[in-house]
């Protein structure tokens, strides 16, 4: 699969799920700019099952490489961003993965029980694993928020899955609104 069917696939459920994103977006298009992104972002943990190493695969194998790795120590978080080996104007990717030996038993617990639903088939293929979205049973609102309690990563994760946590507009890229402060103006 090519990086533009990923981004395609993950923009259609992004969009879906944030309706006002879509309508920024279509804003921008009305005004005859040509959105460019600049990156999006994903979470995992970092359970061997499922994490940044797996979850990068499936952009790796559509010519993405690793680039730079990052510590987020008050978060408990790891990330690495990813660039495409030929394409300099595809999207950076930035995946983070949670530390879950650094949390509490509970929430160790909450997610290996969430992780342990995924399917075997879904695991072992990398496209299949990235747009599984959630691929655990629906979330309870009581873990959710013994969950948030502690960590809001754990919390969206559990809640959201694979999804793409945003995506961004590169200001760089557009006509008519090329500064934060046109964007924000427009937007607002």
């Amino acid at each position: 699969m090519n990086y533009q069917d990923i981004f395609e696939q993950l923009w259609s459920d992004y969009a879906g799920q944030n309706p006002k994103a879509k309508q920024v977006h279509d804003l921008f298009i009305s005004e005859g700019e040509i959105i460019q992104n600049d990156h999006i972002a994903l979470r995992t943990f970092n359970d061997p099952r499922v994490n940044l190493e797996v979850l990068s695969q499936a952009f790796i194998n559509a010519g993405y490489e690793a680039c730079a790795d990052y510590d987020f120590k008050k978060k408990k978080l790891v990330a690495k961003h990813f660039e495409h080996k030929t394409d300099k104007k595809a999207p950076l990717v930035f995946i983070s993965e949670l530390k879950l030996e650094e949390c509490s038993k509970y929430l160790q617990d909450e997610i290996k029980f969430s992780v342990d639903q995924i399917p075997l088939e879904t695991l072992n293929n990398p496209e299949k694993f990235l747009f599984s979205l959630r691929p655990w049973d629906k979330p309870s609102y009581v873990i959710y928020k013994k969950l948030l309690a502690e960590s809001e990563y754990a919390a969206w994760t559990y809640v959201y899955g694979y999804r793409a946590n945003h995506f961004t507009v590169s200001i760089n890229a557009l006509k008519k609104y090329n500064t934060i402060e046109k964007v924000n103006d427009f937007v607002k």
